[in-house]
């Protein structure tokens, strides 16, 4: 992202697209699912734990919109989906993401709890 007078603040900005890419709940671990291989809707109901069947398919369907993601279906019972060249390419930046949650996300949940002990949920929300 660019400083406080940059683009990426504008609402057409490509920055902001990418982020609201990546913010959704599940499209990057559906993307970091598709990295080593194409897959079955069921194998990746099986490799992404808490994904309902609906919102697998939402997400896949937003990813196909997006162009990072493609179905391919020989037969109506083999339909697979992988990623395209330019899904591909935010695989590096779901595994520097993934790193970082990786290295920081225990300092960060601790500060988290540490915050609701100290500030009920109530009193965070008057202030």
């Amino acid at each position: 992202m660019q400083d406080s007078g940059g683009s990426a603040f504008l609402a057409d900005c490509p920055t902001r697209l990418a982020v609201e890419i990546i913010s959704d709940k599940w499209a990057a671990l559906v993307l970091f699912g598709l990295s080593s291989r194409p897959r079955r809707h069921g194998e990746l109901i099986d490799l992404i734990g808490g994904i309902s069947r609906k919102v697998l398919t939402q997400t896949l369907r937003r990813l196909q919109d997006y162009g990072l993601v493609e179905r391919d279906a020989p037969t109506r019972r083999q339909v697979e989906y992988s990623l395209t060249e330019l899904g591909r390419t935010l695989i590096e930046p779901i595994e520097v993401l993934t790193d970082w949650a990786r290295d920081h996300g225990d300092a960060v949940t601790e500060f988290h709890e540490a915050t609701e002990a100290a500030y009920p949920a109530a009193a965070r929300r008057t202030s």
